[in-house]
C-alpha cells in the first residue's frame, strides 16, 4: 500500500466535482465548508469543474484534465468533491492510468458515486483512499467516538473510532434554508449486530465502497477487489458495502454478483452499512442481505455507520483494521501501514 503525505494545516485541499456539481442554491453551503477548511490553516484550490447545467459537473475530458491537475501539483495533499452523484464511472477511461502510477499519491476522499474512482485508486494505483464524507459535510461537528476526515489523514495512526450508537432518521438538513448547519440531528439508536448473534474480534485491509456503484466495477479491470485481496491474503480482508437507494432485489442481485466475483473469498469480516433505501413488501434489505450472504464463511455486521446514513465513520480504504463488534462494544482502528 503507498499512503498519501499527511495533510497538515498549510497544505492545499483540491475541490473538484468528478461527478454532479453544484447549483447556485447550493453554492452558500459549499462556500461555507470552503471557508471551515480555511479557517483551520488549510488552503483551497476551488476548481472549474462544478456546473450543475446536466448530470455532471463537466464534460468527462474537462472533470479528467482537472482531476489530473490536481493529482499532478505536490502542494494539494487532499482532494475532495462537494458530493456524489450518477456518472463518475465515465472517467475511468479518461484517466491515464500510467502516468498516474508514476505520481506520489493523493488523498482522494468522498463516497458514493466517488467510489467509481476510490476503489481503482486502491486496487489498481496500490493508493490509500478515505471513504467518509464529501466537502458538503465537512463541516460537521463530528460525534463523540468518531474522527473527522481531517483528522484521520493527518499521520499514521493508529485511529480508533467506536460507534456513537446514534443515527439520523428521516431526511436530510435542509442546506437551502441553513447553508451553515454544523451540528448533526441523530435521533435513532441502534448498534452494529453481528448476525448470528456473539461477538467478532478480527483484523484485515479494508475494502469495499457503494453497492450499486462497485457492483458496476466487479467485472472491470477497475474492480479487481480479489486480485488486491489475494496479493494480502496473509492480512485477509474486512470488506465494507453499503447501499444508497437501491431496492432489495436490486441489492440482491448486486450482492451476489460480488460473491460470485470473488470479492468475500479473502474476507474476515463483511461489514454492511445501515442504509435510507426503502424495504418491499416480499423482500427487506436485511432479507436482501442475507439472501446473498448469508452463506459467507465470514462474519457478517449489520448497522455499520458507513455510507448513506448519519454519521460516518471515516474508513481509509487499504489501511489494516482490526474490528471489535458485540456486548455493546463497536470498535474499529486502523493502522496506515
Amino acid at each position: 500500500m503507498r499512503y498519501p503525505a499527511p495533510l497538515r494545516p498549510g497544505d492545499t485541499v483540491g475541490v473538484t466535482a468528478p461527478s454532479s456539481g453544484v447549483g447556485d442554491a447550493l453554492r452558500p453551503r459549499l462556500d461555507h465548508n470552503v471557508r471551515w477548511l480555511r479557517e483551520r490553516g488549510y488552503e483551497v484550490w476551488v476548481g472549474d469543474c462544478l456546473g450543475d447545467d446536466r448530470v455532471v459537473s463537466a464534460p468527462k475530458d474537462k472533470r479528467a484534465a482537472e482531476l489530473t491537475a490536481m493529482l499532478r501539483d505536490p502542494s494539494v495533499r487532499a482532494i475532495v468533491p462537494p458530493w456524489g452523484g450518477e456518472l463518475a464511472i465515465d472517467l475511468l477511461d479518461q484517466l491515464d492510468w500510467d502516468e498516474l502510477a508514476t505520481l506520489e499519491p493523493t488523498w482522494l476522499v468522498g463516497y458514493s458515486d466517488l467510489c467509481s474512482l476510490l476503489l481503482p485508486f486502491t486496487t489498481r494505483l496500490g493508493w490509500a483512499t478515505l471513504h467518509g464524507t464529501n466537502l458538503m459535510d465537512t463541516a460537521y461537528r463530528t460525534p463523540e467516538g468518531l474522527l473527522h476526515w481531517t483528522d484521520l489523514v493527518s499521520g499514521p495512526g493508529p485511529f480508533h473510532q467506536r460507534s456513537p450508537g446514534r443515527h439520523r432518521v428521516g431526511t436530510w438538513d435542509d442546506y437551502r434554508a441553513d447553508p451553515g448547519v454544523e451540528d448533526l440531528t441523530l435521533d435513532g439508536t441502534g448498534t452494529w449486530e453481528v448476525v448470528g448473534g456473539g461477538g467478532l474480534d478480527v483484523t484485515g485491509r479494508l475494502v469495499g465502497g457503494c453497492v450499486e456503484i462497485v457492483s458496476m466495477l466487479a467485472a472491470t479491470p477497475y474492480g479487481d477487489v480479489p486480485g488486491w485481496a489475494a496479493d494480502h491474503a496473509a492480512e485477509g480482508a474486512v470488506v465494507f458495502v453499503e447501499v444508497a437507494e437501491a431496492d432489495p432485489f436490486t441489492v440482491a442481485r448486486s450482492l451476489h454478483s460480488l460473491r460470485l466475483a470473488g470479492w468475500f473469498d479473502e474476507a474476515t469480516a463483511v461489514l454492511i452499512g445501515r442504509t435510507p433505501a426503502p424495504d418491499d413488501d416480499r423482500l427487506s434489505q436485511r432479507e436482501a442481505v442475507l439472501d446473498a450472504l448469508g452463506g459467507l464463511d465470514a462474519p457478517l455486521v449489520l448497522g455499520a455507520d458507513i455510507g448513506h446514513t448519519q454519521p460516518w465513520m471515516p474508513l481509509v480504504t487499504g489501511a489494516l483494521a482490526r474490528v471489535v463488534v458485540g456486548g455493546g462494544t463497536a470498535e474499529v482502528t486502523q493502522h496506515l501501514e
